[in-house]
This record gives C-alpha cells, sequence and structure tokens, in this order.
C-alpha cells in the first residue's frame, strides 16, 4: 500500500465565485465528466454538493460544515488529460460568457 499511495491523490475541490447558480450551470455543461454522488471511480465523476448529495441540507448548516454554495468536487479518471482539462474549460468558459467577473473558480 505504501508503494501505491505514495503520490498525489485525483480528488481536486474548487469554489465558483458565482456561488450555488454558479455551480448548477458548470454541472449542466459538462460533457465527459459525469455527475455522481459517489466519488470513486476509473471515470472523471464531478459533483456539486449544494444541490445534490447536501441538498436536503439547511444552507446554514451545510455552511457550517464547510460545503459552501459554489463548492465543486472532482475525482480525475482515467481518461486523456487533455479531454478532461477541455471538458473543464469548456464549462467553465460558459460561466466566464454568463457573467465576466462573478463565476469565475478559485481554488
Amino acid at each position: 500500500a505504501k508503494k501505491q499511495a505514495s503520490g498525489f491523490g485525483s480528488m481536486i475541490s474548487f469554489e465558483l465565485k458565482g456561488g450555488y447558480d454558479a455551480g448548477e450551470k458548470m454541472m449542466n455543461n459538462v460533457n465527459l465528466a459525469t455527475l455522481a454522488v459517489s466519488l470513486g471511480d476509473v471515470d472523471t465523476l464531478i459533483q456539486h454538493p449544494a444541490s445534490m448529495t447536501h441538498a436536503p441540507v439547511p444552507r446554514e448548516e451545510r455552511l457550517a460544515a464547510g460545503i459552501t454554495d459554489g463548492l465543486v468536487r472532482i475525482s480525475i479518471g482515467i481518461e486523456d488529460v487533455e479531454d478532461i482539462i477541455a471538458d473543464l474549460d469548456n464549462s467553465l468558459s460558459v460561466l466566464a460568457d454568463v457573467e465576466e467577473d462573478e463565476s469565475l473558480a478559485t481554488v
């Protein structure tokens, strides 16, 4: 296990400045990544917890737990890295087109 787990993981998360609406819009514009509540697979999986896994949780409780309105989680799969980047670039560019400064991602 030590040899297999010696590098970096493939789970990333980031915050969209456009909040909840930006998260939903991004989810509606990914093509390669699969929307999923589970983030363990060989395929690239993506989720917007505020509108998916934590949708029934009251906003105040969700925020207290660190699940913000614009949080996006991605589990990177084994697809070609250029395809993954292109898919994410495309979905983020749709956000930038809608609200120039409000919906760009921050890490």
